[in-house]
């Protein structure tokens, strides 16, 4: 899959729960396509809460990324515009639980979604989206590996906490067992510190230490412990709609605008 045509595909991936991977696939979406980047959010976690985060009622997931793993639709098919103009969502439900058993014998399982995706881009359709912005689920599945496969890079969200580190050397061996054996183009966009909480030392020392051993991986900008990020998704919002002014909101526009810099400095190296 290869072109000007072809949209840059990015995992949201770490193997630890609750680090903000659902709430950096929802408004780091969000704040490029109201930067004019037209962004595709997969949601390839079971519980399908970037769906829900979205604003995607169940009732209306005619099509899933099950569906799309199993081949019982194309991506084109499953594709759900948002409220949020230039961005859409391949939903998510609890029967991607199985996919999992479903798959165990079929040829290629590793690369369902990564041949879904290259179908997709030869689709004329696919040339509206920049950016396909993938929501893993918080542990090595064969949904997190499919997403890997399928993916130019990742992205990390990494929670201010003491065991952030330890959490960050297992992911960093897990993309480099994909990276060997699956796909060997797969590489670390960036390392976005979450939940940063400025009153607590801890926080701090957690990001230098990051920062010593990571270097120019990781991202300038800090997303802050905001109640505004935690409130927004049981409106069915992005918090960028729910409360623009936050400085959660703030902080993903910022990360944004640094994430689309990188991109351009990489096209301008391969040039």
């Amino acid at each position: 899959m290869s072109g000007a045509n072809r949209p840059r595909v990015l995992v949201i991936a770490n193997q630890k729960g609750g680090v903000g991977k659902t709430t950096t696939a929802i408004n780091l979406g969000t704040a490029l396509a109201a930067v004019g980047e037209p962004t595709l959010v997969i949601d390839i976690d079971p519980q399908g809460n970037a769906s829900t985060g979205l604003g995607i009622p169940r009732s209306e997931r005619k099509f899933t990324v099950y569906d799309v793993l199993v081949g019982g639709a194309r991506i084109s098919e499953a594709v759900t515009p948002t409220r949020i103009p230039r961005l859409s969502i391949l939903p998510a439900t609890v029967d991607l639980s199985g996919a999992e058993l479903e798959l165990i014998d079929v040829p290629r399982r590793n690369y369902r979604l990564k041949d879904s995706i290259e179908a997709f881009a030869e689709e004329e359709g696919a040339q509206r989206f920049s950016y396909v912005l993938i929501d893993c689920p918080p542990s090595l599945t064969l949904l997190t590996v499919n997403a890997m496969v399928a993916a130019d890079a990742v992205v990390v969200p990494l929670q201010c906490e003491f065991f952030a580190l330890e959490g960050l050397s297992q992911l960093l061996k897990t993309i480099d067992l994909v990276r060997s054996n699956l796909n060997p183009v797969l590489e670390i966009q960036g390392i976005v510190l979450t939940m940063f909480d400025k009153r607590n030392k801890l926080s701090d020392q957690v990001a230098a230490d990051v920062r010593e051993h990571m270097g120019d991986k990781v991202y300038s900008t800090i997303i802050p412990r905001n109640v505004r990020l935690s409130e927004a998704p049981s409106h069915g919002l992005p918090a960028l709609v729910y409360d623009l002014r936050c400085p959660g909101s703030q902080a993903y526009i910022k990360l944004a605008g640094e994430l689309i810099k990188r991109e351009r400095a990489r096209m301008q190296q391969a040039a």
